[in-house]
This record gives C-alpha cells, sequence and structure tokens, in this order.
C-alpha cells in the first residue's frame, strides 16, 4: 500500500538527524559517488602519518572508518550532538575530539601536525591549515563544490544569483591554498547523480543539510512539499545533481 504524503513526512520530521551518517536515506534516495573514493585516499595517507588532524569531523563516521591510524589523532567538531557521537565513536581508537567553534585560530600549535583532513567542511580556514601543518606536511580534503544540489535548492528557494551558484568554486580553493602558502598537488572535481525516491527523503535530507535551504521547516514549506510529493509519484525520482572536489596540498619542507 503506497504511503500517504502525511505519513511520509511526519515520520521524517521526527526521526534524529544526528551525525554524518546517511544510513537512513538506504532505499529512499541515492547519490552517487565520487570516483577517487575519498574514505581510501584519507586511509592511505592516515596510514603514513605520525600526528593527524580531522577538522569538522562531524559524527567522526569517516574517520571511524580508517583501518589505522597514526599514533596522534586528534578531531575537531563543533556542533554538540556530533561531539558526543564522535567522542564514541573515537575515543576507542586512541583519538581526541576537541570541541571548536569552526572558527579561527585552531586550538593547536604552529606545525603540530604532517597530516590534515577534512570531509565536506562548511569554512575552510587556509591560514590555519597552514600553520597547524609541519613543514612537508599535507592537507587532504573532499569538498562540496558549486551549484550542489541545487535543483532541490533553486524548487525551494527560486533562481539563485550567479555568485552564489559560484561559490565553492575549487578554483577558490587553489587560490585560497596557495595564497596560504600552501602548493596545490592534486585537484579533481566531478558531478554526481542524486535522486530523492520520495518526500520524506527530501525532508529528511533538507532537515539533515541545514544549509541548502536555510531555515527550512516543514510547516514553512508545505505547499511546495505538496507539490514536490505529487511530481514525485507522477513523474518517478527527483534527480538533482551533487558536485565535489578533491585537493591535495602540501606545505613546503
Amino acid at each position: 500500500m503506497e504511503r500517504s504524503f502525511e505519513d511520509l513526512v511526519e515520520e521524517a520530521a521526527s526521526v534524529s538527524v544526528e551525525g554524518w551518517d546517511f544510513s537512513w536515506l538506504d532505499g529512499r534516495a541515492t547519490e552517487q559517488r565520487p570516483s577517487w573514493g575519498y574514505q581510501r585516499v584519507m586511509a592511505e595517507h592516515l596510514a603514513g602519518a605520525k600526528a593527524a588532524l580531522d577538522i569538522q569531523t562531524g559524527g567522526g563516521e569517516v574517520l571511524a572508518g580508517a583501518p589505522v591510524l597514526p599514533p596522534t589523532v586528534v578531531a575537531t567538531e563543533s556542533w554538540p550532538p556530533n561531539l558526543a557521537k564522535a567522542t564514541a565513536l573515537l575515543h576507542p581508537r586512541g583519538a581526541v575530539v576537541v570541541a571548536d567553534a569552526d572558527e579561527p585560530p585552531l586550538p593547536f600549535a604552529d606545525a603540530a601536525f604532517d597530516l590534515v583532513t577534512s570531509r565536506h567542511p562548511v569554512t575552510v580556514w587556509w591560514n590555519e591549515i597552514a600553520r597547524v601543518l609541519a613543514p612537508g606536511g599535507r592537507y587532504v580534503s573532499q569538498q562540496v563544490g558549486p551549484a550542489s544540489v541545487f535543483e532541490l535548492v533553486e524548487y525551494f528557494l527560486g533562481p539563485q544569483p550567479e555568485e552564489v551558484r559560484r561559490s565553492r568554486h575549487p578554483d577558490d580553493a587553489v587560490a585560497g591554498a596557495e595564497a596560504a602558502g600552501l602548493e596545490v598537488v592534486d585537484l579533481r572535481s566531478e558531478r554526481l547523480r542524486t535522486e530523492f525516491f520520495d518526500i520524506g527523503a527530501v525532508v529528511y535530507f533538507l532537515r539533515k543539510v541545514i544549509w541548502m535551504v536555510p531555515g527550512f521547516t516543514v510547516d514553512g514549506h508545505l505547499d511546495r512539499l505538496r507539490d514536490l510529493d505529487e511530481r514525485i509519484r507522477a513523474e518517478g525520482p527527483f534527480v538533482a545533481h551533487t558536485t565535489r572536489f578533491l585537493i591535495h596540498a602540501r606545505k613546503p619542507a
């Protein structure tokens, strides 16, 4: 029996969105993954590091998935529910989780780490990354690119200006890294297909990825949600496209 709009929305509006685990969407949405496999790339660098810092670790899921961690591992996070989840996941692995407001300065000494990582950072403070990296140290990060999932963003917010669509461009990341004295040794970007199979998946996604539609609530967007529910039932999955880039930068020895 097909589930009602009200049933799907009520479920998605009440489920926990703590951490950075999207398994609730299994069977309800799909997201094509970048070909480079960030978890594998990150794990390879961690295996060869002595002291590593993971910035904006979320719930710690990606870092905790690495088979081998270096002798010193620190993760930062700002959101209290994520801090608790990351602590539970990472402390048994010997990693320290530090509450940090995601604003300069990072609470670490100069040249403290030979590896800094970050998956999908909201902000990137390049001068701070360069400061805490030891000479010869590396920064490896997968980031959200420009106009990611903007089919969904613009469905709710309308057409966005070009400067908004272009923000988070990989060229700007390269410029920021180089201005901080880092050398970019690898840069890759891809545009990837995302599908939402029911309106509950949309509600859950927008509750979890809060910067997509700022201030999103079910009550505040009820009419658009109803229209989108009817569209998905009539036409099939709502298709959007994510953009991702991998940047690997090195601090000169």
